[in-house]
Protein backbone atom coordinates (compact mmCIF):
# COMPACT_ATOMS: atom_id res chain seq x y z
CA UNK A 1 0.00 0.00 0.00
CA UNK A 2 0.97 3.64 -0.50
CA UNK A 3 0.91 5.37 2.89
CA UNK A 4 1.44 9.05 3.65
CA UNK A 5 2.26 10.07 7.23
CA UNK A 6 1.90 13.75 8.07
CA UNK A 7 4.43 14.52 10.80
CA UNK A 8 7.79 12.93 11.50
CA UNK A 9 7.77 13.22 15.30
CA UNK A 10 7.62 10.34 17.79
CA UNK A 11 4.34 8.85 16.55
CA UNK A 12 4.98 9.46 12.86
CA UNK A 13 8.53 8.11 12.81
CA UNK A 14 7.62 5.08 14.96
CA UNK A 15 4.74 4.24 12.63
CA UNK A 16 6.92 4.69 9.54
CA UNK A 17 9.52 2.34 11.00
CA UNK A 18 6.80 -0.28 11.66
CA UNK A 19 5.46 -0.13 8.09
CA UNK A 20 8.34 0.68 5.75
CA UNK A 21 9.44 -2.91 5.15
CA UNK A 22 6.09 -3.94 3.70
CA UNK A 23 4.63 -0.75 2.23
CA UNK A 24 5.53 2.40 0.28
CA UNK A 25 5.77 4.98 3.07
CA UNK A 26 6.13 8.75 2.62
CA UNK A 27 6.61 11.06 5.63
CA UNK A 28 5.92 14.80 5.40
CA UNK A 29 7.52 17.17 7.90
CA UNK A 30 8.29 20.90 8.08
CA UNK A 31 11.73 20.29 9.59
CA UNK A 32 14.29 19.45 6.91
CA UNK A 33 16.58 17.76 9.46
CA UNK A 34 13.75 15.48 10.58
CA UNK A 35 13.14 14.51 6.94
CA UNK A 36 16.82 13.69 6.45
CA UNK A 37 16.91 11.59 9.64
CA UNK A 38 13.81 9.64 8.64
CA UNK A 39 15.25 8.88 5.23
CA UNK A 40 18.69 7.91 6.55
CA UNK A 41 17.66 5.93 9.64
CA UNK A 42 14.33 4.41 8.58
CA UNK A 43 14.55 4.31 4.80
CA UNK A 44 11.16 5.92 4.22
CA UNK A 45 10.76 8.59 1.56
CA UNK A 46 10.48 12.03 3.18
CA UNK A 47 8.99 15.25 1.82
CA UNK A 48 9.99 18.58 3.33
CA UNK A 49 6.98 20.86 3.66
CA UNK A 50 3.63 21.62 5.29
CA UNK A 51 1.25 18.66 5.20
CA UNK A 52 -1.71 21.05 5.14
CA UNK A 53 -0.54 22.44 1.79
CA UNK A 54 -2.26 21.06 -1.31
CA UNK A 55 0.94 21.47 -3.34
CA UNK A 56 3.00 19.52 -0.80
CA UNK A 57 0.40 16.76 -0.65
CA UNK A 58 0.43 16.46 -4.43
CA UNK A 59 4.24 16.26 -4.37
CA UNK A 60 3.96 13.46 -1.78
CA UNK A 61 1.65 11.47 -4.06
CA UNK A 62 -1.68 12.00 -2.31
CA UNK A 63 -3.60 11.11 -5.50
CA UNK A 64 -2.39 7.51 -5.30
CA UNK A 65 -2.51 7.27 -1.51
CA UNK A 66 -4.27 4.27 0.06
CA UNK A 67 -3.87 5.35 3.69
CA UNK A 68 -3.23 8.83 5.13
CA UNK A 69 -2.10 9.29 8.73
CA UNK A 70 -2.21 12.61 10.59
CA UNK A 71 0.48 12.78 13.28
CA UNK A 72 1.07 16.53 13.34
CA UNK A 73 1.76 18.63 16.45
CA UNK A 74 -1.64 20.31 16.72
CA UNK A 75 -5.20 19.08 16.35
CA UNK A 76 -5.99 22.06 14.12
CA UNK A 77 -3.31 21.00 11.63
CA UNK A 78 -4.35 17.37 11.84
CA UNK A 79 -7.96 18.34 11.20
CA UNK A 80 -6.96 20.31 8.09
CA UNK A 81 -4.93 17.32 6.89
CA UNK A 82 -7.92 14.99 7.37
CA UNK A 83 -10.15 17.30 5.32
CA UNK A 84 -7.61 17.56 2.49
CA UNK A 85 -6.99 13.82 2.43
CA UNK A 86 -10.73 13.29 2.09
CA UNK A 87 -10.91 15.84 -0.74
CA UNK A 88 -8.29 13.81 -2.62
CA UNK A 89 -10.39 10.67 -2.16
CA UNK A 90 -8.23 8.80 0.34
CA UNK A 91 -10.41 5.99 1.66
CA UNK A 92 -8.64 5.34 4.97
CA UNK A 93 -7.63 8.36 7.09
CA UNK A 94 -6.12 7.81 10.55
CA UNK A 95 -5.28 10.61 12.95
CA UNK A 96 -3.47 11.14 16.27
CA UNK A 97 -5.69 13.17 18.63
CA UNK A 98 -4.26 15.38 21.37
CA UNK A 99 -7.43 17.02 22.76
CA UNK A 100 -10.44 14.66 23.16
CA UNK A 101 -12.75 17.57 22.35
CA UNK A 102 -11.66 17.22 18.72
CA UNK A 103 -12.87 13.63 18.41
CA UNK A 104 -16.29 14.49 16.99
CA UNK A 105 -14.76 16.99 14.56
CA UNK A 106 -12.28 14.40 13.31
CA UNK A 107 -14.98 11.88 12.53
CA UNK A 108 -17.16 14.56 10.94
CA UNK A 109 -14.22 15.56 8.74
CA UNK A 110 -13.82 11.99 7.53
CA UNK A 111 -11.28 10.31 9.82
CA UNK A 112 -11.78 6.55 9.92
CA UNK A 113 -9.62 5.91 13.03
CA UNK A 114 -8.76 8.31 15.88
CA UNK A 115 -6.07 7.47 18.47
CA UNK A 116 -4.53 9.29 21.42
CA UNK A 117 -1.70 7.53 23.32
CA UNK A 118 1.42 7.12 21.18
CA UNK A 119 2.22 3.45 21.83
CA UNK A 120 -1.39 2.29 21.57
CA UNK A 121 -1.91 4.56 18.58
CA UNK A 122 0.94 2.99 16.61
CA UNK A 123 -0.19 -0.55 17.40
CA UNK A 124 -3.76 0.31 16.52
CA UNK A 125 -2.83 2.08 13.29
CA UNK A 126 -0.62 -0.79 12.14
CA UNK A 127 -3.48 -3.21 12.77
CA UNK A 128 -6.01 -0.99 10.97
CA UNK A 129 -3.68 -0.63 7.98
CA UNK A 130 -2.55 -4.23 7.68
CA UNK A 131 -5.64 -6.07 8.98
CA UNK A 132 -8.69 -4.51 7.28
CA UNK A 133 -10.66 -7.65 8.22
CA UNK A 134 -10.48 -6.67 11.89
CA UNK A 135 -11.94 -3.43 13.29
CA UNK A 136 -10.80 -2.66 16.82
CA UNK A 137 -13.53 -1.27 19.07
CA UNK A 138 -11.85 -0.90 22.47
CA UNK A 139 -8.75 -1.78 24.48
CA UNK A 140 -9.08 -3.46 27.87
CA UNK A 141 -6.66 -3.50 30.78
CA UNK A 142 -4.02 -1.19 29.25
CA UNK A 143 -3.91 -3.22 26.07
CA UNK A 144 -4.01 -6.68 27.69
CA UNK A 145 -7.01 -7.54 25.50
CA UNK A 146 -9.04 -6.02 22.69
CA UNK A 147 -12.66 -5.98 21.65
CA UNK A 148 -12.75 -6.20 17.86
CA UNK A 149 -15.26 -6.86 15.10
CA UNK A 150 -14.73 -9.11 12.11
CA UNK A 151 -17.15 -9.28 9.20
CA UNK A 152 -17.72 -12.89 8.22
CA UNK A 153 -17.97 -13.54 4.47
CA UNK A 154 -20.48 -16.05 3.13
CA UNK A 155 -18.93 -19.48 2.65
CA UNK A 156 -16.28 -19.09 5.35
CA UNK A 157 -15.59 -21.89 7.82
CA UNK A 158 -17.48 -20.41 10.74
CA UNK A 159 -20.76 -20.14 8.78
CA UNK A 160 -20.88 -23.95 8.61
CA UNK A 161 -20.51 -24.48 12.37
CA UNK A 162 -22.28 -23.59 15.58
CA UNK A 163 -20.50 -21.29 18.04
CA UNK A 164 -19.70 -24.33 20.22
CA UNK A 165 -18.21 -26.21 17.27
CA UNK A 166 -16.18 -23.15 16.22
CA UNK A 167 -14.56 -22.61 19.61
CA UNK A 168 -13.68 -26.32 19.77
CA UNK A 169 -11.88 -26.15 16.42
CA UNK A 170 -8.21 -27.12 16.96
CA UNK A 171 -6.94 -23.91 15.34
CA UNK A 172 -9.26 -21.55 17.23
CA UNK A 173 -7.37 -19.98 20.18
CA UNK A 174 -8.53 -21.12 23.61
CA UNK A 175 -8.66 -17.64 25.14
CA UNK A 176 -10.82 -15.94 22.49
CA UNK A 177 -14.42 -15.15 23.47
CA UNK A 178 -17.18 -14.80 20.86
CA UNK A 179 -19.09 -12.06 22.68
CA UNK A 180 -21.75 -11.07 20.16
CA UNK A 181 -23.08 -11.45 16.62
CA UNK A 182 -24.74 -8.64 14.71
CA UNK A 183 -26.94 -9.93 11.90
CA UNK A 184 -27.54 -7.03 9.46
CA UNK A 185 -30.29 -8.92 7.64
CA UNK A 186 -32.43 -9.08 10.77
CA UNK A 187 -30.88 -5.91 12.25
CA UNK A 188 -30.30 -7.50 15.64
CA UNK A 189 -27.45 -8.08 18.05
CA UNK A 190 -27.32 -11.65 19.33
CA UNK A 191 -25.56 -12.77 22.50
CA UNK A 192 -24.58 -16.20 21.21
CA UNK A 193 -25.13 -19.54 22.89
CA UNK A 194 -23.35 -22.72 21.90
CA UNK A 195 -25.98 -23.88 19.38
CA UNK A 196 -26.13 -20.55 17.52
CA UNK A 197 -25.01 -20.53 13.88
CA UNK A 198 -23.01 -17.54 12.55
CA UNK A 199 -24.66 -16.20 9.37
CA UNK A 200 -22.54 -15.12 6.39
CA UNK A 201 -22.25 -11.33 6.22
CA UNK A 202 -22.68 -10.92 9.98
CA UNK A 203 -20.33 -9.00 12.26
CA UNK A 204 -18.80 -11.00 15.09
CA UNK A 205 -17.55 -9.34 18.29
CA UNK A 206 -14.44 -11.02 19.68
CA UNK A 207 -12.53 -10.44 22.94
CA UNK A 208 -8.88 -11.51 22.75
CA UNK A 209 -5.27 -10.43 22.77
CA UNK A 210 -4.08 -8.92 19.48
CA UNK A 211 -2.12 -12.07 18.57
CA UNK A 212 -5.06 -14.37 19.29
CA UNK A 213 -7.37 -12.01 17.40
CA UNK A 214 -5.39 -12.58 14.21
CA UNK A 215 -5.40 -16.35 14.72
CA UNK A 216 -9.13 -16.42 15.41
CA UNK A 217 -9.86 -14.34 12.30
CA UNK A 218 -7.69 -16.61 10.15
CA UNK A 219 -9.54 -19.67 11.45
CA UNK A 220 -13.07 -18.28 11.23
CA UNK A 221 -12.73 -16.71 7.79
CA UNK A 222 -11.08 -19.68 6.11
CA UNK A 223 -12.98 -20.89 3.04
Amino acid sequence: MYIIIAGGGTAGSHLARSLVDDHDVVVIDRDRQVCEEIYSSIGAVSVHGNATSVRVLRDAGIKKCDVAVGALKTDADNLAFVVLAGDFGVQKVLVRMRDPEYQSAYFTAGATTVGSIVEMLVDRFVMDIEEPRIRRVASLGDGQAEISIITVPAGSLCTTKTVAEMVEHPEFPDDVVIAGIYDPEDDQLIIPRGDRMIPGGSQVFLVATEQDMHRAADCMMRT
